[in-house]
């Protein structure tokens, strides 16, 4: 739908779809909008959505020069400058709910409410995933690494069902040196000290099930943001909104149409 210009001069391709209240998504490390492809209609009903296709990615620019998630904040200011927004709610998932902390802690006049889904604070507090986890995410076949991030998004019943496409694994069309950027963004990440200024109305959601990103993580989040609330879906692995859209997505609208989701964290 259009290009926005970042502060260094960076074009950010962003998206627009459905009319309403704004809703800005935003998507995992390494991924463009289409990660939010199979759930998005859920929102547009509602909303107006938008989307960007994060430096490095997609139709955006992909400067071989260091990223940060305080960075990508910036990136989606100067989106929704460009989109005409002044104030939309936020919904952000993986390193999209990093990219979103910073974005409600620095910039809270532009943020309605907010959701974080399947992230972390990022730095020391954080949980952090598994050995076993590191390893397959290292493995030097990237058939072997396909197969295991997918089996860290979906269970094994939803993929016997759903044969792809698989929205979650990254932009194929990304270059080396992108994605090197955004994993060090991503593992860069420490808002826990930022934390405690959002003022948004927050609710935290994650899967029970999660190993790419420690369920543990949520109540974390949740006791350090003032009045949030976390949703823990029994079962769920990282890619919950998907595989688990008929819970989460309506759990999400109902939060952002100022109803209680969700528990208080402790």
């Amino acid at each position: 739908m259009g290009h926005a210009t970042a502060a260094d001069g960076v074009r950010l391709a962003w998206q627009s779809e459905g009319s309403g209240p704004p809703l800005v998504l935003l998507a995992g490390q390494s991924n463009t909008h289409a990660w939010w492809d199979g759930v998005r209609a859920d929102f547009s009903t509602r909303h107006r959505t938008v989307t960007l296709d994060w430096r490095g990615t997609g139709d955006s620019d992909k400067p071989d020069e260091p990223y940060s998630t305080r960075g990508f904040a910036e990136d989606v200011v100067a989106v929704m400058d460009d989109a005409g927004i002044d104030r939309a709610d936020v919904y952000g998932t993986s390193m999209g709910g990093r990219v979103a902390q910073w974005l409600a802690a620095r910039h809270p006049d532009r943020v309605g409410r907010l959701v974080l889904g399947c992230t972390s604070p990022g730095g020391p507090h954080a949980a952090e995933r598994d050995a076993e986890v590191r390893g397959s995410l290292a493995d030097a076949d990237p058939r072997r690494v396909r197969a295991a991030l997918i089996a860290l998004m979906y269970s094994p019943e939803w993929t016997a069902r759903h044969d792809g496409p698989y929205r979650t694994l990254g932009d194929p069309r990304m270059p080396a040196h992108a994605r090197r950027r955004h994993l060090a963004a991503s593992n860069r990440h420490d808002a826990w000290d930022a934390l405690p200024g959002i003022t948004a109305p927050t609710l935290v959601v994650h899967g029970t099930a999660d190993r790419f990103n420690p369920a543990s993580n949520a109540p974390l989040l949740a006791a350090r943001i003032p009045d949030a609330r976390v949703l823990l879906i029994e079962g769920a692995r990282h890619a919950y909104f998907e595989e688990y859209r008929s819970v989460a997505g309506p759990a999400v609208l109902r939060f952002l149409a100022g109803e209680e989701v969700g528990e208080r964290p402790g």
